[in-house]
């Protein structure tokens, strides 16, 4: 069964607890009160029948089953349909779980629609109860509880959210290289909350302004009123949110191509190291090489080199070979390369 909770309201006191619909439909028509209707994913029969009894507009019967809405608040007659996102924060994943809820409420009932676990309408209820003077408002003051308690649990999930944004700032000059990919999963989540929370400041700003036909008590007008003073506080905070993993986006690009230069370069002193050294062996290697060569010349033995039987063949055959050695270490010395 997916009524959660039904009831029957007259001057706010809790009157009737019907054990279905159909009982729920006669007692309110007898006692002329007011109808919550609790309802959890509920089947088409079930929507079909409160859309037939209390004359709901089949457009936001069809939102109301389907789902995937965005929160928005829309005027059918004297039945006012609102769409909220609530959401809380998984913190053993560090994600945020988005649910949705529908909201129908006319001159003498409320329907609710869930299609997640949050928000707790339990505790709307047991507060809306233990206040019977304001749930005698009717059905709007009901709709404030709701939206009371969807924006009460917004404030955890920015608790979260800012934690996991001052968490990103630590691990940003830490070299992380999975930060970039959590940098923009979390930038997923604070896009998507704030798609969420965004709209409900037209939707309280219309609440509180209420219609040519229907104007709100001041009592309700101040409560809409309050409710929207923490919207917007939650909507500066997530958007400063966005606006810090923006910029630890950049820097983070910064401090990559920051680290990538650190290695070209050291990249670029270590080759121009190697080369330094094969210069200065190269030049070592000509140098030692000369006085070889001379030596080789003249240790052939050839019958027709004059300068075997020369007296000065062998002084001569040492001086070339420091001439060379000179020569050359002169030339590469004025090179630098040794």
């Amino acid at each position: 069964m997916t009524i959660i909770d039904n009831a029957v309201y007259v001057d706010g006191v809790r009157t009737a607890d019907p054990d279905g619909l159909d009982e729920t439909y006669f007692v309110l028509r007898q006692r002329e009160g007011m109808a919550w209707i609790g309802l959890y994913r509920p089947d088409a029969n079930e929507i079909r029948s409160v859309a037939e009894e209390f004359d709901l507009s089949p457009l936001a019967v069809e939102d109301a089953l389907a789902g995937h809405q965005r929160a928005k608040l829309e005027h059918y007659g004297e039945c006012v349909f609102l769409v909220l996102r609530p959401a809380r924060y998984l913190d053993d994943v560090e994600k945020v779980d988005f649910g949705e809820i529908h909201v129908f409420v006319g001159a003498d009932y409320v329907i609710t629609v869930r299609h997640a676990e949050s928000p707790n309408l339990a505790r709307v209820r047991q507060r809306m109860e233990s206040t019977p003077e304001f749930l005698a408002l009717g059905p709007e003051a009901v709709l404030y509880g709701i939206l009371d308690q969807v924006v009460d649990e917004y404030e955890p999930v920015a608790a979260g959210l800012e934690n996991d944004v001052d968490e990103i700032e630590d691990d940003l000059f830490g070299a992380d290289p999975d930060v970039s990919r959590r940098i923009y999963e979390l930038s997923r989540q604070v896009i998507t909350f704030q798609r969420a929370t965004s709209p409900l400041v037209g939707i309280l700003q219309a609440l509180a302004a209420g219609s040519p036909e229907h104007q709100p008590g001041p009592e309700l007008q101040d409560h809409f009123r309050d409710v929207l003073d923490h919207v917007i506080r939650l909507n500066e905070r997530v958007a400063s949110f966005r606006a810090l993993l923006q910029n630890a986006l950049a820097v983070n690009a910064a401090l990559v191509a920051q680290r990538q230069n650190d290695e070209m370069r050291k990249l670029t002193e270590s080759s121009f190291a190697q080369s330094e050294q094969v210069k200065r062996i190269s030049a070592w290697a000509a140098i030692l090489f000369a006085p070889t060569l001379v030596g080789t010349i003249y240790g052939m033995n050839f019958t027709a080199m004059p300068e075997l039987n020369w007296v000065f063949g062998y002084p001569f055959a040492l001086g070339l070979m420091v001439a060379m050695g000179l020569g050359l270490y002169w030339t590469f010395k004025h090179n630098k390369w040794i």
